[in-house]
Order: structure tokens, then sequence, then C-alpha cells
């Protein structure tokens, strides 16, 4: 079965866009136009590969032909650019990507600046909890992803990064407050803790450890923003786990503390993408590596 190119083009830019309107904008066609090669393609497969809703997202059976929409576009892109035909009219779309909020505020951004000194590609960055990259890389919506997933997704070459330190910190005056006798069940119960998100468990697991219980339910401020995270630790909200790079001139000046010895824990990391033969995705490896030199190393 041949798929025809345009049509598998429309398929990936609705999904990468959310809608059939920004769809039509990025590819200078109309919103018609796009409908109906969507169409033609689900006629010509006979299967439904988009669920028509706000934001418009793959199905089950779109998601192998939005990954191999993407494949082909940079793959494309790399033969014109060995070639010698590439322009900026065949530049490709922005390399999709998925990267956990705090690489993003830490150390990926030197990986974006290392790419840039080699590809004249873009990056397209989707933020996500570590542990929930993974799944934008198995639905298609992104080529790379970095993730706390040691096993290789389908399809996918794995590289160890390293380890990404969150230390358990407060204010003084909070860990005077609530954990003057200890960091015991009862205070970890009653202290306010600081959430990301639903997705983020990484504080309930690290209180469930020291506590040897699952049923703490102490009160809660959540607060979608990594910034406002040491912002907030720092004002006495309440305690949480933050990225050891964003707080450690906090530490050595004690405006932090940690909630007792040795109160971290260390994420893996991994940089998983598709496996392909492109240039541009070997810059964006190599990018990401040196980056991610300063993550703890195992012994």
């Amino acid at each position: 079965m041949n798929i025809d190119h345009d049509q598998l083009r429309a398929l990936a830019a609705v999904v990468r866009e959310g809608s059939f309107e920004r769809a039509a904008a990025v590819l200078h066609v109309t919103p018609s136009a796009v409908s109906q090669r969507i169409k033609a393609l689900e006629t010509r497969v006979g299967r439904v590969l988009v669920r028509r809703a706000t934001p418009v997202v793959a199905t089950d059976d779109g998601q192998p032909l939005v990954q191999l929409a993407q494949r082909t576009a940079l793959l494309e892109h790399d033969a014109l650019q060995r070639l010698g035909l590439a322009d900026d009219e065949a530049r490709p779309a922005s390399l999709a990507v998925a990267v956990n909020h705090d690489s993003l505020e830490t150390w990926f951004a030197d990986a974006a600046t290392r790419f840039a000194a080699r590809s004249h590609a873009t990056l397209d960055l989707h933020s996500e909890d570590q542990d929930h990259t993974a799944a934008l890389l198995r639905s298609g919506h992104v080529l790379g992803a970095v993730t706390t997933l040691a096993e290789p997704v389908q399809g996918c070459r794995l590289h160890a990064l390293g380890s990404m330190r969150y230390a358990a910190t407060c204010s003084p005056a909070f860990h005077e407050r609530h954990f003057a006798n200890g960091v015991t069940a009862r205070a970890l119960a009653s202290a306010p803790m600081l959430v990301y998100n639903r997705k983020d468990a990484m504080q309930s697991r690290f209180a469930a450890r020291i506590a040897r219980t699952q049923t703490l339910q102490p009160p809660m401020w959540w607060l979608p923003s990594t910034h406002l995270f040491v912002q907030a630790t720092l004002a006495g909200l309440g305690w949480t786990m933050n990225p050891l790079p964003m707080i450690q001139s906090h530490l050595d000046a004690g405006r932090l503390v940690l909630l007792r010895q040795r109160a971290w824990e260390d994420v893996p990391l991994y940089w998983q993408h598709w496996h392909m033969p492109s240039p541009v995705m070997d810059a964006l490896t190599d990018a990401v590596l040196a980056a991610a030199q300063p993550l703890i190393k195992p012994r």
C-alpha cells in the first residue's frame, strides 16, 4: 500500500497543532483541504486516525502514521542537506522533543544551545513530568524524550544521562515549627507540602518512605511552576523536593535546610529517540549527552 505524502503531512500537522485550522496555516492550505486529505487517508487505510475533539489527537491506529510522518520529514530534510538542495523552505518542522520540567529549568537549555550550533533545525519542546514523557514518545507526538524509563520504547535508542538529585528542603523557620521534634510520621501528616501537579508523586513517595505508611494526607499547595516552588519554599509555605542545582546556593547560605540528613532522592534520567539514520538526530543526541554531563553519575 502506498501512502500519499501530503496526506501523511496533514495528519502529522493536525496532531501536532491540535486543530485543523492551525494545521492549515502551517501547511499554507485551507482547513477544508486538510480535512479532505485526512479523510482520504482514513479511507485508504480503513481506520479512523484522529479524534476530532479539542485538541485533535491521534487514535491508536493513527499514532504509527504520525510517527511515520515525523520520521519521513526528518529523513527527507537530511537527504536534501546531503545533496546540497536544502533551503529555508525545505527546513523541517521543529523537532518535537519531550523534556521534564526540571531539566528544562536547569541543564537542557545548554543542550538546545549546543544543538543550534550544529544544525539549522529548531526544537518544539513539550514540558511534562519525567515519569510521563515516554508516553509522548510512544504516541508519536515527539521524536525524542528525556525520561525516567530505563527500558527503551519499541523502535527507540536509549542513552543513560545520569541522575537529577532532588533535596527535601524547607525554610529554617518552617523546620523549627513543624520538625523540631524530628521528621516523624505525625509531623509529615501535618506539615504543608508543595506539589507541582497531580502527576508529581515525588514528595509523597519520599514522605511515605520515611513514615513507612502510604496513608499520609498532609495539607498541600499545588504550584505548577518550578521557580515558584523555590520561592514558596524560601517563603516557608511548605516543604518539597527541589532539584539540587536550583537550591544549592540557598542551602549554602542557610536560607533553606534539609528536612534531615541525606534527605534527597536521585532520579535517573535517560534520553530516548527514534532509531533512524539522521545527522540532525545525531547532532541533537550529541548535544543532549554533552549538556547532561553535570548530572550525577553512578559510582
